[in-house]
């Protein structure tokens, strides 16, 4: 939210007060406290009047400041709140000019005398900083009362995250609201809005406040990070790097890390689409056409009409459709496919829950006790109130059901139209709860499947989230057009999301809304296929690549294919998102904080750490990305790239810029018609650019389905010869490759090393 008129002024109706100074300090184990008049104290009578702004700091993780603003502290907290890490490891100390709180490499440091100054500093600098008149109490003449702050942003730093936001990565500029709204891929509004932000600064920040924060990120200040919100007490955690990937382990540390989806999600997922008609046949029909053509599937997905309409959701498959839902289930398991089926937190007021739900309880209420509806998507729907243990245990005995008849994971859409004339069963803020309210859903549908399915098998795939709903994977883009330019933006908001802490996401390979041209979904299908998750869906047609032409069908499987033997490499990537909170898709910055070339890349990423990626946006295949320094390999040509540079290629239908980062072991499986096969069994490691292997070599982990390591590598560089040998256990048989070598230029590499395998290589 903008407050001021240019420099000097305040926009009309608007008054301020900031804190001038440092009146007092209380300390004690771990944090500190001081009280800071919003006027200058000359005298006792100074003493009489307000506001005071109190601040408090604290210290939940090491390398993590939290700042608590206070006006008045006397309300209520009726929540909710996010789930937050719980430490004290600061170390304060005072004296007359400052004082200090310091946790791990990061010091704030607090002025005592002088103008208004709060500092975070690490490694020797300033991070960011805070001074006169940015912290503030904002009021407007119509009542309302915010709290602001205003944190530095120095020269030539740029600002990432807030969740999974559509327009340009870099955030700078923009005007950012954290507030969930069904609004599309094409505009400022965002299914997952994240209050955080990181920089390629050494440091980030968290807003701990789950209802609407309004961010203006070098917009209304342009030198500063503004965030305000209508409260009478706001918290924000600094959390130091000291680089963007240190910043996400830190703040998945604090929020919550993803869990491990099962190998099985990363196959291909094959969906009805929204509004086609279907029944068996048709399923059975695509299942078949999959098969006969060589297209590994993985999981099948019904959308909304598995169930009657007007009736959603009853978690009941549709008679007239589906007369033996049992059978047809057990029938795709017996093909080894999986099952997703389409819900929702909505009860339609056709559906028998909806009564249900009344005489029980469970529904969300008006003030004056009515069940609260509306015609918007359902009509007469009503939303289950999640804050209510006996609604969570109610919801989850429906979805129960659906599993032990055969289905596997939930698609979790919605929840983002949340009303706020609303009563919640415990107390909840209606304002606190709107973007709140897809965690308690995601987490009911997750932990039902958790306990019903296992720890490792548990998978939703959502629209909706807030900070900690990464907990929950997998998530996906939400409604996009099939175009080149929805195209794009997906492609900017899920490099966002991953900038804010989310490890897995996914997208509608063709676009959701219209049916693209077979130009397009053969180009969407590389990308969707060099996704963490790969789902072939949209509205009101057919995702099936014969419906497009023969050429599709081709594509499919090469990619397809091509992911398959990528699971160990991928997998290993799902573990470092699990235990660190580092995405699966990354944007450059994310790996080459210190390359000012990649602070603006939005179209192309990094699959890992060692694979670019610049998907196509042209029928024509005209594309252009940028390397960093090094000799970089095509993948699927094995021609090199020497960086730092700007590189243009035209690419077919069969091709997409993929290359190996120089140095990286690649582990390829050998199955490339399932996704959660014995990787270890004939598993290949190509070796790109060896001279550019660090003499210590590197080590490469081949995880097991399962998660944990099938077997480990090590290959190293030797002089002239590249050694690699298997470590943990004998595996099954296994070989080297090597892509490039010591005399690679720009145009081809040569492999001019040799090679010294184990007596168990091949």
């Amino acid at each position: 939210m903008k407050f001021s008129d240019g420099y000097w002024l305040l926009r009309e109706g608007v008054s301020a007060a900031h804190p001038t100074g440092v009146l007092d300090v209380e300390t004690g184990p771990g944090h500190l406290t001081v009280h800071a008049p919003t006027h200058p104290v000359r005298h006792r009578g100074d003493l009489l009047k307000g506001p005071v702004l109190t601040l408090t700091c604290t210290a939940p993780l090491p390398g993590v400041i939290g700042v608590r603003l206070t006006h008045f502290a006397g309300g209520t907290s009726p929540g909710p709140s996010f789930e937050l890490a719980d430490g004290s490891y600061g170390e304060v100390s005072c004296d007359e000019d400052e004082a200090r709180l310091t946790s791990g490499p990061l010091t704030v440091r607090i002025a005592r005398t002088g103008p208004w100054r709060v500092a975070f500093e690490a490694d020797g600098r300033t991070l960011t900083s805070s001074g006169p008149k940015d912290a503030g109490i904002m009021e407007t003449a119509d009542g309302h009362h915010y709290l602001r702050e205003r944190l530095l942003l120095r020269v030539g730093t740029s600002a990432y995250g807030l969740g999974e936001r559509f327009g340009p990565l870099v955030k700078n500029g923009q005007t950012v609201d954290i507030w969930n709204a069904d609004g599309g891929t094409a505009t400022e509004q965002a299914y997952k809005n994240i209050p955080f932000y990181l920089t390629d600064a050494g440091y980030g920040v968290f807003v701990d406040h789950p209802g609407q924060v309004s961010f203006e990120v070098g917009s209304e200040a342009v030198s500063r990070v503004q965030f305000s919100a209508e409260c009478q007490e706001l918290t924000y955690y600094v959390i130091h790097g000291p680089t963007p990937k240190d910043i996400l382990r830190t703040y998945t540390a604090l929020t919550g890390r993803p869990a491990l989806p099962p190998a099985w999600s990363f196959g291909l997922w094959l969906s009805t689409s929204f509004t086609t008609s279907y029944d068996e046949e048709t399923v059975s029909g695509f299942v078949d056409g999959m098969a006969q053509r060589e297209l590994p599937l993985s999981v099948f997905h019904f959308d909304c009409f598995w169930m009657r309409e007007h009736h959603w959701c009853d978690f009941t498959w549709d008679p007239r459709v589906f007369p033996d839902p049992a059978g047809m289930l057990r029938r795709l398991r017996e093909r080894g496919l999986r099952v997703c089926v389409w819900i929702n937190p909505y009860i339609a007021q056709r559906s028998p829950l909806f009564a249900e739900g009344k005489a029980a309880g469970h529904l969300l209420k008006r003030p004056d006790g009515s069940v609260w509806q509306w015609d918007l998507w359902q009509p007469g729907m009503a939303l289950v109130d999640f804050t209510s243990p006996a609604a969570r245990a109610w919801y989850a005995e429906k979805l129960t059901a659906l599993l032990d008849m055969g289905v596997d994971c939930f698609k979790t859409d919605f929840g983002e139209r949340v009303p706020l004339d609303v009563v919640y069963a415990d107390g909840s803020d209606p304002e606190r709860m709107h973007n709140y309210y897809t965690h308690l859903y995601n987490r009911t549908v997750f932990e039902a499947l958790r306990e019903r399915r296992g720890e490792r098998e548990a998978v939703v795939f959502a629209r909706s989230a807030t900070a900690g709903g990464q907990q929950y994977p997998v998530h996906w883009g939400g409604d996009c057009e099939s175009t080149y330019e929805a195209m794009a933006e997906s492609l900017r908001g899920g490099l966002s999301l991953g900038l804010s802490g989310f490890g897995f996401w996914s997208h509608d390979i063709g676009g959701f809304e219209g049916t693209p041209d077979p130009a397009l979904f053969k180009r969407w299908i590389a990308f969707g296929l060099l996704s963490s998750h790969s789902r072939l869906h949209g509205s009101s047609s057919y995702r099936v690549p014969w419906h497009f032409d023969e050429e599709s069908v081709a594509v499919l499987r090469f990619f397809t294919r091509l992911k398959l033997r990528l699971m160990p490499y991928l997998y290993e990537a799902a573990r470092q998102a699990h235990g660190e909170g580092v995405p699966v898709m990354r944007a450059m910055v994310l790996e080459f904080p210190g390359d000012p070339g990649c602070a603006g890349l939005e179209r192309q990423y990094m699959l890992g750490g060692d694979l670019l990626v610049a998907p196509v946006f042209d029928d024509e295949g005209e594309v252009a990305y940028y390397v960093p320094d090094g000799v970089w390999t095509h993948v699927l040509s094995g021609r090199t790239v020497r960086g730092p540079r700007w590189v243009r290629e035209r690419h077919g239908f069969l091709s997409v810029p993929l290359l190996a980062r120089p140095g990286a072991v690649i582990p390829f499986g050998a199955a490339y018609d399932r996704p959660d096969a014995d990787w270890a069994d004939g598993i290949t490691l190509r070796v790109y650019e060896p001279s550019a292997l660090p003499g210590t070599g590197v080590t490469v982990r081949v995880p097991a389905p399962d998660g944990s390591t099938a077997v480990a590598f090590t290959v190293v560089r030797d002089g002239e010869t590249l050694r690699a040998e298997a470590v943990d256990r004998a595996p099954a048989p296994w070989r080297v490759e090597v892509v490039g070598g010591p005399s690679a230029d720009a145009e081809a590499g040569t492999a001019a090393l040799t090679l010294a395998l184990s007596s168990d290589g091949a």
